[in-house]
C-alpha cells in the first residue's frame, strides 16, 4: 500500500535497475496487497478462531469443505465491495444512503454496529485470556490495555504507517499453519473431507455452518474493504474515483482482484488449518466442546504439547490486534457516512472528531462487555447469528447497487462476477433459513 512515491527504485548509485526501466509501472506485490489482504486477515479474529476450533473439535474434518466452498463466494462479494468503493469514492453506507430509503440504511448500520461491538468484546476477552495463559496475571487488566492500545494506534498513527503495521500483523496468522504440521495429520482423510461434503441437517451442524459462513462472509468486511479503497484514493495523489477517471479502471480492477483473491485465500487457508488442527487433536481425543479460542489453546497443551499451545495462544493476540481496528473502524465508517460526518483514518483527529470518537466508543463498549455479567459465549453466538442474517440483505443491496448504472456508470458488474455474487447471497440466505428451520429441534 504505497503512498505517493511513484519513482522507480534505484541502485546504490541512484540508477534505475534494468528490470525497472523495462517495467516502470509494474507494482511490487506488497504495493498491490492492501485492503484485501488486511480484510481477509482480520476475518480470522479470535472470535473466528473460536468458531473454527469448535467446528474442528465437534465435527472433526467434516466441515473442512466449507472453507474450500466459500472461498470463491467470499472473493466475489469482497471484490464487489472494493469495486463499489473504488468506482464511486464512497463506502457501502454512503452509497446505500444515496440510493435506498433511510430506514433501511439505519437498520442495517444499527445491526452492523451491534454485532461489531459484541465481536470487539469477545476478541478483547480472548486476547486477555490468551495473554493470561502465557504469562499469568489479571485478564481484565489486559483487556483494557489491549483496547486502549488499539484505539491510540488507530487514532494517532499516520495512516500509511498504521496500514503497514496491519500488514505485518497478518504474518501472525501463519502460526496456525505451523501448528498443523507439528501434530499428526491424516492428510488422505483431510483431502477426502475437502471434496466430499458430509452434510447432516441437524441444529448443531447448521448452527456451526451458519457461524462459519457468518464469520467468513461478514458485513463488517464489506464495509471495511470498500472504505479502504476510498482511503487509497485519498492517499494517492494520482488516484481518483473511477467514475471521474475511467482510464484508471483496468490496472485498478486488476490490483483489486489480485489483492482480494490472495487476501481471502490466506484467510480461508488459515481457517482451514485451525479446523484441521483441532480436528486432529481435540476431536480425535474426545474433546468436542470448545467455546472460546483460549479454551482451544489450553486444550491443545496436554494433547499437542507446550509448543503448539504457545504458538496458538500468541496467534490469538496477534490476530486480535489486527481485527480490532477493522471492527471498530468499519462501525465508524458506516455510522459516519450515514450521518454525513467527515470520515477516514487518513484524516487528522481534529478533522474527523465524531468518526474517531465512534472508534473509541465502540472499543470501550467492547471492553465494558468483559466487565459486565453478560455471558460472552452467548453474546458471541448471537453476534454470529446477527452477522449471518444481516449479511443477506446487505449482500442483496450490494448486488443491486453494483449492477445499477445510475450508481456504477459504465463499471456496473459483468456477468461472471454478478453470477457468483448472487450465488454467494443465495448461499447465505439458505444457510440462515436452514438455521431457523432447525431451531429448537
Amino acid at each position: 500500500m504505497a503512498d505517493s512515491d511513484k519513482s522507480a527504485p534505484s541502485d546504490s548509485h541512484g540508477r534505475n535497475s534494468p528490470d525497472d526501466i523495462k517495467h516502470p509501472d509494474r507494482p511490487k506485490l506488497l504495493q498491490v496487497l492492501g485492503p484485501g489482504l488486511i480484510t481477509g486477515a482480520s476475518d480470522d479474529d479470535p472470535s473466528g478462531i473460536a468458531t473454527y476450533s469448535q467446528a474442528g473439535a465437534q465435527f472433526g474434518f467434516g466441515l473442512s469443505w466449507v472453507m474450500l466452498f466459500s472461498w470463491p463466494l467470499m472473493c466475489a462479494i469482497q471484490e464487489i465491495a472494493a469495486r463499489i468503493g473504488r468506482v464511486t469514492g464512497r463506502g457501502i453506507a454512503g452509497n446505500l444512503k444515496q440510493h435506498y430509503p433511510t430506514p433501511v440504511v439505519y437498520s442495517i448500520v444499527f445491526l452492523l454496529v451491534v454485532a461489531n461491538v459484541i465481536n470487539i468484546g469477545a476478541d478483547l476477552g480472548a486476547m486477555g485470556a490468551g495473554l493470561k495463559l502465557l504469562i499469568g496475571g489479571p485478564q481484565l487488566l489486559y483487556v483494557a490495555a489491549f483496547g486502549l492500545v488499539t484505539v491510540l494506534l488507530e487514532v494517532f498513527s499516520r495512516y500509511s504507517r498504521y496500514v503497514s503495521i496491519l500488514k505485518w500483523l497478518t504474518l501472525s496468522l501463519f502460526t496456525y499453519v505451523g501448528v498443523a504440521f507439528v501434530v499428526h495429520m491424516p492428510w488422505l482423510e483431510v483431502a477426502k473431507s475437502l471434496v466430499i461434503p458430509q452434510i447432516t441437517l441437524t441444529p448443531a451442524y447448521m448452527t456451526v455452518v451458519v457461524a462459519i459462513l457468518g464469520t467468513t462472509i461478514s458485513p463488517y468486511l464489506f464495509f471495511w474493504q470498500a472504505e479502504e479503497e476510498v482511503e487509497e484514493v485519498k492517499e494517492r495523489p494520482d488516484a481518483k474515483p473511477l467514475e471521474r477517471a475511467p482510464e484508471q479502471a483496468a490496472p485498478e480492477f486488476k490490483r483489486i482482484r489480485i489483492d482480494t483473491y490472495i487476501g481471502m485465500g490466506m484467510s480461508n487457508l488459515v481457517a482451514l488449518f485451525i479446523i484441521l488442527t483441532t480436528a486432529a487433536t481435540l476431536h480425535a481425543h474426545g474433546v468436542t466442546d470448545i467455546q472460546t479460542s483460549s479454551q482451544a489453546a489450553e486444550a491443545l497443551k496436554p494433547i499437542a504439547g507446550p509448543f503448539a499451545f504457545t504458538v496458538f495462544a500468541i496467534g490469538i493476540i496477534g490476530t486480535g490486534l489486527l481485527a480490532l481496528p477493522v471492527l471498530a473502524g468499519s462501525s465508524a465508517y458506516a455510522v459516519g457516512e450515514t450521518f454525513g460526518w467527515h470520515v477516514g483514518l487518513s484524516r487528522k483527529p481534529y478533522r474527523a472528531k465524531a468518526f474517531y470518537w465512534t472508534i473509541a466508543i465502540a472499543t470501550a463498549l467492547g471492553v465494558v462487555l468483559n466487565y459486565s455479567p453478560i455471558d460472552p459465549i452467548k453474546a458471541l453466538f448471537w453476534s454470529a447469528v446477527i452477522n449471518g442474517v444481516v449479511a443477506v440483505p446487505v449482500m442483496g443491496l450490494m448486488m443491486h447497487l453494483s449492477s445499477n448504472k445510475a450508481a456504477m456508470g459504465e463499471f456496473k458488474l459483468g456477468r461472471g462476477l454478478k453470477i457468483v455474487g448472487w450465488l454467494a447471497t443465495l448461499v447465505m440466505a439458505a444457510a440462515a433459513v436452514g438455521l431457523f428451520a432447525t431451531w429448537g429441534q
